[in-house]
């Protein structure tokens, strides 16, 4: 009975770093609905991503779309291929980062988490106490 004991506390002990492996959050990764593709990169401590890909990249006559509902309005010119849209996110935990988003879709900043999966990203954003997940797919 004790031998079991230590050999499946030794099984534990071994198997506990490869659980809490930490997961390399660099890489391109996809909305799950297909509308914006992201690269998130190493900002010194912290981890950031642009827009890579839009599923949509103009404006119905043709040029591109611009961050238009930016509440800063020396910005509502810049194109939203390319714009910064995570920033400040700052590891607070195993493959979870704090920090913040931003969506040109309503030109909002807001808080955010992100908890990763070697496949998956889900970046929470809240406003006050509303929450909303979006959930990424790496890319590679």
């Amino acid at each position: 009975m004790f031998r079991k004991f230590i050999l499946t506390l030794a099984a534990m002990v071994i198997a506990s770093p490869l659980a809490l492996a930490e997961i390399n959050p660099e890489g391109i990764w996809k909305l799950n609905t297909g509308k914006v593709t992201v690269k998130v990169v190493h900002c010194g401590k912290n981890i950031c991503a642009n827009i890579v890909d839009l599923a949509s990249k103009n404006y119905p006559d043709g040029t591109p779309l611009l961050d238009a509902l930016n509440p800063n309005k020396s910005l509502r010119s810049r194109p939203v291929m390319g714009l910064p849209v995570i920033s400040g996110m700052t590891q607070t935990g195993p493959n979870t980062y704090k920090g913040y988003i931003y969506n040109a879709d309503d030109g909002g900043s807001y808080r955010a988490i992100a908890t990763l999966t070697d496949s998956t990203m889900v970046l929470k954003g809240c406003w006050l106490v509303f929450c909303r997940d979006s959930n990424f797919v790496r890319v590679k």
